[in-house]
């Protein structure tokens, strides 16, 4: 059996991943905060004893996976994977980001770090067969990174404090590498966006207080993974037609 030409057991091999890597997030999420390693001796003993296994998280995983597997399927060699296998390896790396930053409003250094290590490499494989998108996510780094430290300097400038956090600047610099200068823009924008909509409804609802720090992180979490699953050209007339108030025909 086949689904979007991709055959059903790669779907149920990716529920399976989705549910492991779900539950490392959770992991992820407590060991990182602390600047403790990941993978020791401690973890497999605590995962043995103390095993607590994170739900949410292994559904969202799992999902995201799914997702992976149905948009982009499965191809024949590891450059024609790449896509599908750059974002399966950046969802834990999203999901911890978007967790900590809203528990304890810090994007950890170590994760933004292996974001972007992990960028450069695949920078460097597209590179192989096609130099041109290489230069083309360099350009997404220095503009995802650049429009964010601009707006966080600017912020302290006008209002004598970060309009955002440095965790932020980092995080879109080290996005710009996997999702290249147009699709950071994009994102940057749908950001905002989500963020005005979604603080708007925080505040509405009392769970944040109106003096209360909202971070930005998981703005920047849910559009990365908007801009992965739908086409950049779609976003892009949403986009438009939202900041125009429907005046933008196309």
């Amino acid at each position: 059996m086949y689904i979007n030409d991709v055959y059903i057991v790669y779907y149920v091999l990716a529920v399976i991943l989705g549910i492991i890597v779900g539950q490392l997030v959770d992991w992820l999420n407590k060991r990182l905060p602390e600047n403790k390693k990941i993978f020791t001796k401690e973890f497999f003993i605590e995962n043995k004893m103390n095993f607590k296994p994170n739900y949410i998280l292994m559904l969202i995983t799992a999902i995201i996976y799914v997702g992976l597997v149905y948009k982009f399927g499965i191809k024949e060699t590891i450059i024609a994977n790449l896509d599908i296998i750059k974002y399966g390896i950046l969802t834990p790396l999203l999901l911890s980001a978007f967790v900590i930053d809203y528990k304890l409003q810090i994007i950890p250094n170590r994760l933004n770090l292996t974001i972007f290590e992990i960028g450069i490499i695949v920078t460097f494989l597209y590179g192989l067969s096609d130099i041109a998108i290489s230069i083309n996510m360099l350009l997404g780094m220095l503009a995802g990174g650049g429009i964010f430290l601009l707006i966080t300097l600017l912020g302290a400038l006008v209002y004598g404090k970060e309009a955002m956090g440095f965790g932020d600047v980092k995080l879109m610099g080290a996005l710009g590498l996997f999702l290249g200068l147009s699709n950071i823009i994009i994102i940057t924008l749908l950001s905002f966006l989500i963020g005005a909509i979604l603080s708007i409804l925080l505040l509405i609802t009392k769970i944040k207080k109106s003096d209360e720090y909202i971070p930005f992180g998981p703005f920047i979490v849910i559009a990365t993974f908007i801009s992965i699953y739908i086409p950049f050209e779609q976003i892009k007339m949403m986009l438009m037609q939202i900041f125009t108030l429907g005046m933008y025909k196309g």
